[in-house]
């Protein structure tokens, strides 16, 4: 009976181990790609790369956004965590500790207000935003991840406080222990495995939200030229040294409504087409 047993933990251990490795089979094939020269991508066999190259990291650390955005991502959803925990656990324990009125109803509204649609908040978000001033700043997103968040880690470390014995915060004031001091020594500790799981819950939130989030790539400066004749980009009013190329289709000077810039058949590359009046 006791070899079957062992048989069958056996069995399933390498089963599992199995599914395991099914599992993880995309990320190691990711990993092998990356590290195949470019001319081996597309090509089977060999399954192995012939020579081992980090082109690949070296094009994304240095010619696109990826670590910016990633230090964005990083930033942001530390900040947002921090500021959360903070907020949400000295509600939690008013709510825990203090003879609130109408506490279950008011449990249930803070529930009750993850369940809102954060897509519709989208227009409103913004329009605020716009009136703060805080367009294309981490204030603007820790702002708003903390509102969504705040709910959650309220409900989360209520639960755990409420399982927290106030007699312990009670002997610790009969030995002469102050309110912060019992706190801070007694209900943290007994705390910490509440607050490390709202942590990683308010974290995951504010990465998923905020990952794909970068700063738009540079876009070559509008020609500002007046003249109708073609001009070169250089001489365009705005333009960056070296100039970069004029777009297929320049948007039209402010200073200059009405008028167009298009690129016309006989120009050359880095030539604005000509400026025509419209009928």
């Amino acid at each position: 009976m006791t070899a079957r047993l062992r048989a069958t933990h056996t069995l399933r251990d390498w089963a599992i181990l199995a599914a395991f490795l099914a599992y993880a089979t995309p990320f190691f094939w990711q990993l092998l790609t990356s590290l195949k020269p470019e001319a081996e991508l597309m090509v089977l066999p060999p399954l192995l790369p012939t020579r081992l190259t980090w082109e690949h990291y070296r094009v994304v650390l240095n010619q696109s956004v990826m670590l910016r955005a990633l230090v964005n991502s990083l930033g942001v959803g530390a900040i947002t965590t921090a500021l959360a925990l903070s907020l949400g656990l000295f509600g939690a324990y008013g709510i825990a500790r203090y003879p609130v009125p109408g506490k279950g109803l008011l449990l249930l509204l803070i529930v009750g207000g993850t369940a809102f649609p954060q897509i519709a908040t989208v227009s409103p978000l913004y329009l605020l935003m716009r009136a703060l001033e805080l367009r294309d700043t981490w204030l603007a997103l820790i702002l708003a991840n903390t509102s969504f968040a705040l709910p959650l880690v309220i409900w989360l470390l209520t639960g755990f406080l409420q399982e927290i014995p106030a007699q312990l915060e009670e002997a610790a004031s009969v030995d002469g222990a102050s309110r912060p001091r019992a706190f801070r020594w007694i209900v943290l500790p007994l705390l910490a495995p509440g607050l490390a799981s709202a942590a990683l819950l308010t974290f995951l939130f504010s990465w998923n939200s905020s990952r794909t989030r970068s700063p738009p790539p540079k876009r070559a400066a509008p020609c500002r030229s007046r003249w109708r004749s073609s001009r070169e980009c250089s001489r365009c009013r705005g333009a960056t040294s070296p100039p970069p190329p004029c777009s297929r289709a320049c948007p039209p000077s402010p200073s200059w409504s009405g008028y167009s810039a298009t690129w016309s058949a006989g120009s050359s590359p880095g030539r604005c087409g000509n400026r025509r009046r419209p009928v």
